[in-house]
């Protein structure tokens, strides 16, 4: 019996998982964490009768300063996504903080009905709800109290106000080039150094 066991083993190369090999491919990390604030399914009256389409509010960012707010429409929610993401890279900023990853002085913005209030505060952590949270989080500031002071729940508004208040302390994100590496047609190019032959 045990020698029959053991023929098995050799067979199956000595593999627990019931015969399933593991992906030999590593799944690439993505550029840029997301997370989605609100799908909506939005209808649109024709002659024919309804047009159901999908719209997504989506924010991504690096955890390093940088954050961006997108929205996508669709008729299908993976591509409504997909669009949000690639319209919250577009618009894409990149904070000035602190060394300690938070906001040097109070911010506040205003965008339709949202008001919305964002506070330094020293090592308490991060005192916020809502899309507050969600945006500070992804862009990896610490150290922030958040409130949003109107009555609104309208989840986009308030992350268009949030989106407000950080362009007063932002600039047009750009990727951080690694020195001997040049951008050509949005891909990066390796340049030899010289005195170095391949």
């Amino acid at each position: 019996m045990e020698t029959v066991k053991e023929n098995k083993r050799e067979n199956t190369g000595g593999r627990k998982s019931g015969g399933r090999r593991s992906s030999s491919f590593a799944r690439v990390k993505p550029e840029f964490d997301q997370k989605i604030l609100n799908i909506r399914r939005v209808t649109r009256v024709v002659a024919g009768g309804r047009r159901f389409s999908f719209s997504v509010a989506l924010v991504a960012g690096d955890r390093k300063g940088a954050v961006g707010l997108g929205l996508g429409k669709a008729g299908d929610t993976a591509l409504a996504i997909n669009k949000a993401l690639r319209n919250a890279k577009k618009n894409m900023i990149r904070l000035n903080l602190t060394k300690t990853m938070s906001i040097p002085h109070e911010l506040s913005a205003k965008f339709s009905s949202s008001h919305i209030i964002l506070r330094p505060n020293k090592g308490r952590g991060l005192v916020a709800g809502s899309v507050i949270r969600d945006i500070v989080k992804l862009s990896g500031m610490k150290d922030i109290t958040g409130k949003i002071l109107s009555n609104s729940k309208n989840k986009l508004n308030n992350a268009k106000a949030v989106m407000s208040a950080l362009s007063q302390i932002s600039v047009k994100y750009a990727k951080i080039a690694v020195p001997g590496t040049v951008v050509i047609a949005n891909k990066e190019v390796v340049v030899p150094e010289e005195g170095t032959t391949s």
